[in-house]
């Protein structure tokens, strides 16, 4: 029994499981399409990018997790500069103040002062601290890298530069030891116990240039937190919502383009041994065999490794295994219906085989192709994924897999960064989810067995 595009439709949309379906993947497209408008394709090289992701926090977690927790953690700061432009005895004195009301109960990960200074010579850069209980020290001074003409020169200072820490202990003194104290630490603590000081910290970056030429293109004060962003971030500072974002476009992709590629081939492979019949179908049949026995996950390894891992390799290895299942099951469908009467009417009128195929076979079998298409696009991307978490994936884009692969490599289950794991897990799910209530519903419509 065929049914026209119209009342599969009609008969489609009152599953209630094809309205989720069809929910979960209008939210999928929702998301692709903001990551291809507010980050284009190319952006796809800058997640393994290091300098691209320096501003962001270390392995922080979440930041809506505050509204679940009494202490709270502290969240990433970028402190926007305050100017002062002064002279002092012929030297230009150029001052930056960044403040924070610092208020939560552990301290930051660490701070980063960044600049973008245009001079030439060699001016002094200079940073110090202010504390709530009125403490002053310098931080760091040096002299920035010399320059005989003038020129934009870009710099970073780390609290975890060696110079930064000493500075600390000598200009302040603290009753306790500091030994294995990190600098960021000692910043924010109490001089008597090793303890959260909160309240207002200024933070100023003075630059002394003899030249008097030296201006500032950008600068900013990040005080690195415990908590960030919606997915927060992984070792490598990266923002993890920007990786599911991204891992979403890629997805649809792989699943849909496999499925549609495997499901194309052996419905034309299927329907051409079925329809042919005799020696040509036996032939067939038996080289579907041979690739049916053939273990895929292996292979795939095997042609990862030598091969390549590039995504549209990985691709069309895909494709090339996953044909053989709905080539028999079209085979067996094309060899009944080529016994119905309006096919050999068309025998008879001389009509070519490839004619009575496209005409008058595969149109019979494409509510059965897209019900296919809708099952296969899971295993595509899971499979797609099990080869990046096994390091085979293709590094250059950030697939779920690949950020699973990540968290493994980095040792995040161990650690309880569970931002780093659970979320891309779920990502895979909820999209396999999503394409296989499609497909029980398709398949509902046009199998009698299940209308029945």
């Amino acid at each position: 029994m065929s049914f026209s595009p119209k009342e599969v439709w009609k008969e489609f949309v009152r599953s209630k499981l094809a309205l989720v379906g069809l929910g979960i993947l209008a939210v999928l497209i929702l998301m692709s399409v903001i990551a291809l408008v507010a980050m284009p394709a190319g952006n796809f090289g800058k997640w393994n990018d290091p300098t691209r992701w320096l501003a962001y926090p270390k392995a922080a977690s979440p930041a809506w997790i505050n509204y679940f927790t009494s202490n709270k953690v502290p969240e990433h700061m970028v402190l926007e500069p305050r100017e002062v432009r002064q002279e002092q005895g012929g030297v230009s004195v150029i001052t930056e103040v960044f403040s924070t009301n610092y208020g939560y109960d552990a301290f930051p990960s660490d701070f980063i002062y960044q600049y973008d200074a245009n001079y030439k010579g060699s001016p002094l850069l200079q940073i110090s601290v202010k504390r709530p209980d009125g403490l002053s020290t310098v931080l760091l001074s040096t002299a920035l890298p010399a320059s005989d003409e003038k020129k934009v020169v870009g710099g970073m200072v780390f609290s975890t530069d060696n110079s930064v820490k000493k500075n600390i202990e000598n200009g302040i003194d603290f009753s306790f030891s500091t030994a294995s104290v990190p600098s960021q630490d000692l910043v924010f603590s109490e001089t008597n116990q090793n303890r959260v000081q909160k309240g207002l910290y200024e933070f100023k970056a003075t630059f002394y240039d003899v030249d008097g030429s030296l201006t500032l293109d950008q600068s900013r004060f990040i005080v690195g937190g415990k908590a960030y962003g919606l997915m927060g971030t992984d070792d490598l500072r990266r923002d993890l919502a920007v990786g599911l974002l991204w891992g979403t476009p890629l997805a649809l992709f792989i699943g849909v383009t496999v499925s549609i590629g495997s499901v194309a081939l052996g419905l034309l492979y299927g329907v051409y041994a079925g329809f042919k019949g005799g020696g040509t179908d036996e032939v067939m049949m038996r080289f579907n065999d041979i690739i049916y026995a053939m273990p895929a996950l292996p292979l795939l390894i095997i042609l990862a490794v030598t091969v390549g891992n590039s995504i549209f390799l990985i691709v069309g290895f895909l494709v090339v295994f996953g044909w053989v299942g709905i080539a028999k099951v079209s085979r067996s469908m094309a060899m009944q219906i080529k016994t119905l009467q309006f096919v050999e009417a068309s025998k008879l009128m001389g009509q070519k085989d490839f004619k009575i195929i496209f005409k008058h076979v595969l149109p019979q079998l494409l509510p059965y192709a897209f019900a296919s298409i809708a099952i296969s696009v899971p295993a595509a991307i899971t499979t797609e994924a099990g080869l990046s978490f096994l390091g085979l994936g293709d590094p250059a884009f950030p697939t779920w897999g690949q950020m699973l692969h990540d968290a493994s490599q980095y040792g995040a289950a161990e650690r309880g960064l569970w931002w780093w794991i659970l979320p891309p897990g779920m990502m895979i799910a909820i999209t396999g989810l999503a394409f296989v209530f499609i497909g029980q519903a398709m398949d509902a419509v046009v199998n009698p067995k299940l209308r029945r």
